[in-house]
């Protein structure tokens, strides 16, 4: 089994995969973090907590005047403000006294088969209770009663735990938690690299790596969502490693609201990071017998470098976090209508479009924006969730039957969250929008954010999207979400709890979605908020693929869609082929580089089908074949990263590899070429003793000639070119 304790000496171990996790509860009553990487068998590792008190300025706990232990250089496992510990804290309690000092201290622990679950918030599941073990320990604070359950899920064949906590108050009087991480972990050393996903709109998952130093730096977001500019992960990584090679950590977290991920390291040089909820604006009141559970935060050890590191992630989000049906069930390549027509659509159009559609063996035809209340810009009918029938002439079910005679399926765009200034709903509900009282409404896109923390405001977006929904064979849902929120207050809470309405937002939408998801079962729902700014686990939990990023320019989307695979896997990343000239760079890449790059996600087209060329024509069959083709290899096998684009401007490349290793698929982009630029790539995990044929060119090689010598890629490529090469393993 994953978890041991020794009662004799108060240790745990959690043996996840090939790597451990030890603890410890010292003689004060302090749960001690003391070691996390690489698998071993001891369990007793209190020779590594220091021996010391560094100087006067680090206090003794009460009881231990004139010791040696201080909790401000101690590897606390949880710690906590105001005690002692003056590094940057997991958790703040604010007690009926009015301060916020709180004490934690070991009480007891229980150990379980399965995994726990984490009621009203996305977590990741096994699939049957031998894939892990839970861990629950208790620490409690006498003077506000407050107890901190630490869960621990630890999975016995992979490298991953995941860590939430549940503080309950179980004293007399409430108390407000002021700060609630998810996890937090302290290293010895500071010699670790920092890798994080930073971007914008158009420019999401840009890749960041720096060394640590002594500092304290924060990975965050305050907009009401992960936001396009900081992604709810981190790795510290050796300063060593690369792809293949070297010690990794990797840090999610399973949140959709604002976060936090702090690292500091001290005058000891050592590091300490903390993971969880935001703590800007945030305060939570809990009242006697009442609980409240952080979001889940995910580890991830690799001692063979970054790359699996991201494909432990990948396995686990795509297997144990996406849900339902379509977590393995074969995606549909779609066309979606918003770069074809933006607002300029009816019933006709889109039957001409997916007419052309099934021609070509696209599956799906994705209605977007502009269907309803009377949307013809982005100025109204947000919230007025009718059909408009001057655009869709025979209504929303007669136009879904026209395309599925067609042989195509149907979905359609909503924007749930949102309401526009003009629309018939903010003039019936004017409370129902985010507001702090007495303070005018900031406003984006000429829209207002919906109150999501309020149950009628949910139960409405239920019924209305329920009943488009039941209209017609619908069977794709995309849910965007396209403004941060400002103003962050509810109209129904008192002054006391305003802080609580980012958190309480983020419930009501899981909320929703779950209602709506395990009503519509057989739905697919995409995630989308303007591209990819709230690409992250929760979503994947209520949606298994998110709409990767409104830039669609094949060159940009190299690097958006290699830095999304730090994380998430190819099945979550949308990606489709668009127009040319872009829409959003006004570059024009050819046809084909246009679907490779797209070929590494869930596969489709954002362009009008009706005005392409025969030879186009010609190339959207060839894609569609490639797609039915690689799918398994590109959707279910490992990723391999090969060449970075932020590293090498002349050319990137990635590699899949099916699970049974006997098909493999290189990517090969050259975003900007140069004169006289070689260009050789090693392929990896193959098995080194099968043979592999290139499909294109009948030529054989053994696997380790194909990772070892590589292949020779040098020609006369021009700027934008791409080529997939497909090697498929051969009797030996």
């Amino acid at each position: 089994m994953p978890i041991f304790y020794d009662a004799a000496t108060r240790s745990f171990r959690l043996d996840a995969g090939n790597s451990s996790y030890v603890m410890r509860v010292d003689p004060h009553g302090f749960l001690l973090h003391l070691y996390y990487g690489a698998k071993i068998s001891d369990s007793d590792l209190g020779y590594l907590a220091l021996p010391f008190n560094t100087s006067s300025f680090c206090p003794n706990p009460p009881g231990d005047p004139f010791g040696n232990f201080s909790l401000d250089n101690q590897p606390l496992e949880y710690p906590a403000y105001g005690t002692g510990d003056f590094r940057t804290a997991a958790v703040a309690i604010r007690g009926r006294n009015g301060c916020i000092s709180t004490a934690l201290h070991y009480r007891s622990c229980e150990i379980r088969p399965g995994k726990y679950s984490l009621p009203g918030l996305p977590a990741v599941y096994t699939n049957s209770d031998d894939e892990a073990e839970t861990l629950e320990i208790v620490l409690e604070d006498d003077l506000t009663g407050a107890e901190v359950h630490l869960l621990y899920g630890v999975f016995a064949n992979t490298n991953v735990i995941t860590r939430a906590v549940v503080i309950k108050n179980t004293g007399t009087a409430a108390f407000s938690i002021e700060k609630a991480a998810s996890a937090a972990l302290d290293f010895p050393t500071m010699d670790y690299d920092l890798i994080h996903l930073y971007g914008q709109w158009a420019q999401e998952r840009r890749i960041s790596r720096e060394s640590l130093s002594h500092d304290i730096r924060v990975v965050s977001s305050l907009r009401g969502s992960s936001s396009h500019n900081h992604n709810p992960f981190a790795a510290l990584v050796a300063h060593s490693a690369d792809e293949d090679h070297g010690e990794a950590y990797g840090f999610s977290l399973i949140y959709s609201g604002n976060f936090a991920i702090e690292t500091e390291c001290d005058s000891l040089d050592s590091t300490r990071l903390v993971m969880g909820i935001n703590a800007t604006d945030f305060s939570w009141n809990l009242d006697p017998g009442e609980s409240f559970a952080t979001p889940e935060a995910v580890l991830v050890y690799s001692q063979d470098g970054i790359g699996e590191m991201s494909r432990t992630f990948h396995k686990l989000y795509r297997y144990n976090l996406c849900r339902g049906e379509w977590k393995e069930k074969k995606r549909p390549i779609l066309v979606n209508n918003w770069e074809a027509t933006y607002f300029a659509f009816d019933d006709d159009k889109l039957v001409a479009i997916a007419k052309d559609a099934a021609e070509l063996g696209i599956e799906m035809l994705v209605m977007d924006d502009g269907w309803f209340g009377k949307r013809n810009d982005d100025h109204s009918s947000l919230g007025d969730w009718f059909v408009n029938e001057q655009k869709l002439k025979g209504g929303l079910k007669s136009l879904v039957d026209r395309v599925n005679a067609l042989g195509v399926q149907f979905g359609i765009w909503f924007e749930p969250e949102m309401i526009s200034a003009d629309s018939d709903l903010i003039r019936s509900h004017p409370d129902w929008c985010l507001c702090a009282p007495g303070r005018e409404m900031s406003i984006a896109r000429t829209q207002y954010v919906l109150d999501m923390s309020r149950a009628d405001v949910r139960d409405y977006l239920f019924d209305t999207i329920s009943g488009i929904l039941s209209q017609a064979n619908i069977v794709y849902v995309k849910w965007d979400f396209n403004r941060n929120l400002t103003e962050a207050g509810s109209a129904l809470l008192p002054a006391s709890q305003q802080q609580e309405v980012f958190h309480r937002y983020v419930l009501g939408l899981c909320e929703l979605l779950d209602r709506l998801t395990s009503a519509f079962p057989h739905v697919l729902f995409e995630g989308c908020s303007g591209g990819g700014g709230r690409f992250d686990p929760a979503m994947l939990y209520y949606s298994p693929q998110i709409w990767t990023s409104d830039d669609t320019d094949a060159i940009e989307r190299c690097r958006i869609q290699y830095g999304t695979s730090m994380v998430y896997p190819a099945s979550a990343i949308s990606a489709h082929v668009s127009a040319c000239p872009n829409h959003q760079t006004g570059r024009s890449t050819s046809f084909e580089t246009r679907g490779n790059v797209a070929m590494a996600g869930a596969f489709g087209y954002e362009l009008d089908l009706t005005k392409l060329t025969d030879e186009e024509r010609a190339l959207v069959r060839k894609q569609v074949a490639q797609y039915h083709a690689y799918y398994d290899t590109i959707q279910n096998g490992d990723l391999y990263r090969l060449v970075s684009p932020f590293e090498n401007e002349n050319f990137c490349a990635w590699e899949y590899v099916s699970a049974d290793r006997k098909e493999a698929l290189v990517t090969f982009v050259v975003p900007r070429c140069r004169v006289n630029f070689t260009s050789f790539v090693r392929m990896k995990g193959l098995d080194p003793n099968m043979r592999y044929q290139d499909v294109e060119t009948g030529r054989i090689y053994f696997g380790n000639t194909l990772m070892n010598a590589g292949l020779n890629l040098t020609a006369h490529w021009k700027d934008g070119d791409s080529h997939i090469y497909c090697f498929r393993a051969v009797e030996n």
